[in-house]
């Protein structure tokens, strides 16, 4: 079974009511950090929980030192996940109201945990939900704790340390899903540093969906990021973006695309710039 997978609207309604079911609304907003819950409490699909990225998607912030959303501790996000009903063996469906990316972070944080199966993203997310003419719920989700276990998996990860090591290697192929403005350092609404990291190439996480919000074939995807590997081995892939969080879409698109699982430097822009001895780069 491909570790990436999407589910369409229609589809995630004939089996919502499935056992074993978990569905999780990952809603949020970075202007906005209570949107998602609010969100969640006006209206919801029906049996979802909802998760937060900041307080269960996310570590403690130490300025100066982390990015702005580090991962979590496993052990913490795993009694979380236990508690949200996830066990070995369930299916689990992801969805946000954007492009994508808060699903995708949880997408990849249950993959780092090892749950790689029955992991689906609802495609085009809340807004597809809407366009299928299908219902909303108020109702509390009932569940009872599920007995996943997992560990991290330190492989799926590269520290600021290592990539640095890397920056200067030929076979390195660095993808910034942030967008152009912000990578090329016209513009930088979040973090007091604007560019990107020496050798990147932008790669942004919205250009991995079609018009309509859902994610392109697997065959247009292939072609994207084929372009952007040139002749280096997809094993050599690294994705960052602001915080690791988008950086995560990027990934998952390549799944889809039938790519190896990349790295990722989860602390990504926002921890890079923490260390001024760090390269910054601007332009193209």
């Amino acid at each position: 079974m491909p570790i990436a997978q999407l589910i369409s609207p229609q589809a995630l309604d004939l089996k919502k009511d499935q056992p074993g079911l978990v569905i999780l609304d990952c809603r949020f907003a970075l202007e906005d950090p209570d949107y998602g819950q609010r969100s969640y409490s006006e209206g919801h699909i029906a049996g979802s929980s909802f998760v937060d990225l900041e307080r269960d998607l996310s570590g403690i912030v130490i300025k100066g030192v982390t990015g702005r959303h580090p991962l979590p501790e496993p052990a913490d996000l795993i009694q979380r996940l236990q508690a949200l009903g996830i066990s070995t063996d369930s299916e689990v469906v992801l969805y946000d109201d954007g492009p994508g990316a808060f699903a995708a972070r949880a997408w990849w944080l249950l993959a780092w945990l090892g749950k790689r199966d029955g992991v689906f993203i609802l495609d085009g997310g809340l807004k597809a939900w809407h366009a299928a003419g299908l219902p909303l719920s108020l109702d509390a989700p009932s569940s009872t704790p599920g007995d996943f276990t997992g560990a991290a998996d330190a492989s799926m990860l590269l520290s600021a340390e290592q990539l640095q090591k890397r920056l200067d290697q030929p076979a390195l192929t660095l993808l910034d899903a942030r967008a152009l403005p912000r990578f090329k350092g016209e513009v930088e609404p979040i973090d007091p540093v604007a560019g990107h990291i020496p050798g990147a190439q932008c790669a942004a996480f919205t250009d991995n969906l079609g018009s309509d919000g859902r994610f392109l074939s697997p065959e247009q995807l292939k072609q994207r990021f084929a372009a952007k590997l040139g002749n280096r081995s997809p094993n050599d892939l690294v994705a960052y973006c602001g915080s690791g969080v988008t950086a995560c879409h990027n990934l998952f698109a390549l799944c889809l695309a039938g790519y190896p699982l990349g790295s990722l430097y989860a602390g990504s822009w926002s921890e890079w710039i923490n260390d001024p001895a760090r390269g910054v780069a601007k332009g193209e």
